[in-house]
């Protein structure tokens, strides 16, 4: 068992760099989504936003600049062979790019780390954020924020062997992986005081150690772990249900209400359209997980 979990981070690991590498004769198929999977965005015609210096400023350079995550499968991940992304957060980068009038095959994408998301914001670096970015009324006072386009919640992510974690109340003597310094370590530290609490700088570490059997569960934003399942759905599973709320929202510049409002309307026309669904069947629906209904808008007032 031991040596095939071994062989499965060796895949995980490799899975990036696979993704969009012709395939030989004989070769696995690639666990992810190919390009004629994923949905096609029309794009707005003459769409104009001039009260948005945001927009003014991509629409003259021609695209937009967008922060994301690289190392989240299924959410916000880089291909270090030739430097694309892809995953659900993405998908909605591009989507609301489309919505906006700007070709969403133009967008540039930036990596921007969770703790400098508000100072890429405020510099201009990114004209907008997609990446597991919660909306708590602490960054609304920096940023703004449109959405949510999903509603996620701390879960745990478990061996498809394990049998006795159902839930949180399951945890008491068993070791637990999340990332140093979170929220949801610092949760499971007051919630659930039984259990033995293992931290790592990232996630991907704390998978690495369930599948090697060193850990017994990984705890973080549900959507972030249904990313990991989707990679190994045979080796890997999630169990009971979120024990927190987490609107993932589009950051935006707080000043620019015109972007934030447009960015909404964008959201909830991509919702009806069917597209908000496509775009997370060929990404965190590989996990056999089915789509959710998407979360109400919170259409708070201008600032």
């Amino acid at each position: 068992m031991i040596a095939k979990s071994l062989r499965l981070l060796a895949a995980l690991a490799v899975t990036a760099l696979a993704a969009t590498a012709c395939g030989k004769e004989g070769t696995p198929p690639v666990k992810g989504p190919s390009a004629a999977e994923l949905p096609q965005y029309k794009i707005a015609q003459g769409f104009s936003l001039p009260d948005s210096p945001t927009w003014k400023k991509a629409e003259k350079r021609g695209h937009f600049i967008v922060g994301a995550k690289e190392d989240q499968p299924y959410l916000g991940e880089k291909n270090p062979a030739d430097g694309t992304y892809s995953g659900f957060d993405i998908e909605i980068a591009k989507m609301v790019s489309a919505s906006l009038g700007l070709d969403p095959k133009k967008i540039a994408f930036k990596t921007i780390a969770s703790a400098n998301r508000e100072t890429a914001l405020q510099n201009g670096q990114i004209d907008y954020y997609v990446g597991t970015y919660t909306i708590n009324d602490l960054r609304k006072k920096i940023v703004g924020f449109a959405g949510p386009y999903y509603m996620a919640g701390q879960s745990l992510l478990v061996r498809t062997d394990e049998e006795d974690i159902k839930g949180p109340d399951d945890l008491a003597g068993k070791r637990v992986c999340s990332a140093a310094g979170s929220t949801p370590y610092q949760r499971i530290k007051a919630d659930y005081p039984k259990a033995e609490l293992v931290a790592y700088d990232t996630y991907s570490i704390c998978v690495d150690n369930l599948l090697t059997y060193q850990v017994d569960a990984v705890t973080t934003d549900d959507a972030i772990l249904l990313g990991y399942a989707a990679k190994v759905p045979e080796e890997m599973k999630l169990v009971g249900k979120p024990f927190s709320e987490e609107p993932y929202g589009i950051g935006v510049p707080k000043k620019d209400n015109a972007l934030r409002f447009a960015l909404n309307d964008a959201l909830e026309a991509r919702q009806r359209d069917g597209d908000w669904k496509k775009a997370y069947d060929a990404t965190l629906g590989l996990s056999g997980e089915p789509a959710p209904k998407p979360p109400a808008i919170d259409r708070y007032p201008a600032n």
